[in-house]
């Protein structure tokens, strides 16, 4: 029984379950592990393999989920801050949500993969979200679902009505049709224009780019701004504080386009790897960035750790 070609699709169900690309590796492992040991028992009468597989992988995420709080984004926690100069002073007791890595897993790149969309599934009860992702995304029947659950189509059913609900309470109106993909032409000259400007640290070019109600979010700081003023502000302070010789990178983050970029670091002679950027571009403007700078979600993109000079490619 070969279980591998599973895991890349279990990673990430696992991942809108809990917001955390590391648990959702580490969960999907002891499911393929549970699996295996399992295999003798199994009943291909009774479910397919995929079946079999997330009913294990839904029951390891509802127990890790067991008194868990919630995955959030700073714009998540209160209102956006109006001082750019406020303390960048991280938050470590707040378990933030993280960025799923694309290149890592042969995904495919869904609405349902979005930040904003799994920042939202965060809201829900654990089995709420169990009951969204099954039904919604993996398109399992509220049969199937209410046998994996060990409840009744009914409880499905109301489970999904509310969890919907709740999603476009938080989402708003249509906001996830309007982000166009990565891969979109437009949305590729959108953030290489941003990627160039911010090379030459020119914050005016930058602002350009923006959506008038941008928002600039930088997990583990907990602070966030709303609109151009204060996204140019802050990038002023930015550059100020960590030079204006910086190289980026085009990568993928969540079925969105984003950025690794590189401050220039004395230390160790070139530029360090500083923090993930990814972006939604709406109506062929940067929406919202998501900075995030934590050593340890920046070790998830396998990225190299620094770069020599000014000659290297990016």
């Amino acid at each position: 029984m070969d279980l591998e070609p599973y895991r890349g699709d279990l990673v990430a169900f696992c991942y809108r379950m809990l917001g955390s690309f590391h648990e959702a590796e580490d969960l999907t492992q002891e499911t393929l592990l549970r699996a295996w040991k399992a295999r003798e028992r199994y009943d291909p009468g009774r479910a397919s393999v995929r079946t079999w597989l997330y009913r294990i992988a839904t029951n390891a995420c509802l127990s890790a989920l067991e008194g868990r709080a919630r995955r959030p984004l700073p714009s998540g926690l209160g209102a956006p801050s109006d001082d750019p100069r406020a303390p960048l002073t991280p938050a470590v007791d707040v378990p933030w949500l993280e960025p799923f890595p694309d290149a890592r897993f042969d995904v495919e790149a869904r609405a349902d993969l979005r930040l904003a969309w799994v920042a939202a599934v965060q809201l829900l009860s654990a089995r709420q979200r169990a009951v969204l992702v099954l039904r919604e995304v993996l398109q399992f029947s509220a049969a199937e679902v209410a046998e994996q659950l060990r409840t009744s189509v009914p409880a499905v059913n109301s489970a999904l009505q509310r969890a919907r609900a709740v999603l476009k309470d938080a989402l708003g109106h249509g906001a996830p049709a309007e982000l166009r993909e990565a891969d979109d032409p437009e949305v590729r000259a959108v953030v290489q224009r941003y990627a160039r400007a911010f090379e030459a640290a020119d914050v005016l070019a930058l602002v350009r780019l923006l959506a008038e109600d941008a928002v600039l979010e930088m997990p583990p700081v907990p602070l966030w701004y709303v609109g151009r003023g204060d996204y140019g502000r802050f990038m002023e302070r930015v550059f100020a504080l960590r030079g204006r010789d910086w190289a980026v990178r085009p990568l993928r983050a969540n079925g969105q386009p984003a950025l690794a970029a590189y401050a220039s670091d004395e230390a160790v002679g070139g530029r360090r790897l500083h923090s993930v950027q990814v972006f939604a571009v709406t109506r062929g403007r940067i929406s919202r960035n998501v900075v995030f700078a934590d050593p340890r979600v920046l070790a998830s993109f396998g990225l190299p750790s620094r770069l020599g000079g000014a000659g290297d490619p990016h």
